[in-house]
């Protein structure tokens, strides 16, 4: 994981405790940064990607994708961030939205 979630601002935003590195897959070993696995949120923090880290490079960029691309296959909504630029108000308001079509289900 390459930084944090902000308490905080969870809190300020009235956003649960995520779980961290969960494991989402069924068949492979990813894990999401930060999930909640109750509506299928997730957060990923890219980080490095202005340094030549594993985010920015092609092999990198491949595995992202294959691995957000399962995710959404399963069902998941995932974010992803730079870690300076995580939208707290967007976290909230999708997992709201997560909630409200799982009570309308």
């Amino acid at each position: 994981m390459s930084s944090k979630l902000s308490t905080l601002l969870l809190q300020a935003h009235g956003i649960p405790k995520p779980k961290e590195e969960l494991r989402f897959s069924p068949i492979r070993r990813w894990r999401f940064d930060y999930a909640w696995e109750e509506v299928k949120v997730a957060v990923e923090l890219d980080g490095g990607v202005f340094c030549a880290g594993r985010h920015a490079r092609g092999a990198g960029i491949r595995r992202d994708h294959e691995k957000i691309n399962a995710a959404i296959e399963l069902g998941w909504v995932v974010l992803r961030y730079l870690p300076a630029e995580v939208d707290y108000a967007q976290i909230s308001r999708v997992i709201a939205q997560r909630k409200k079509t799982e009570d309308a289900a």
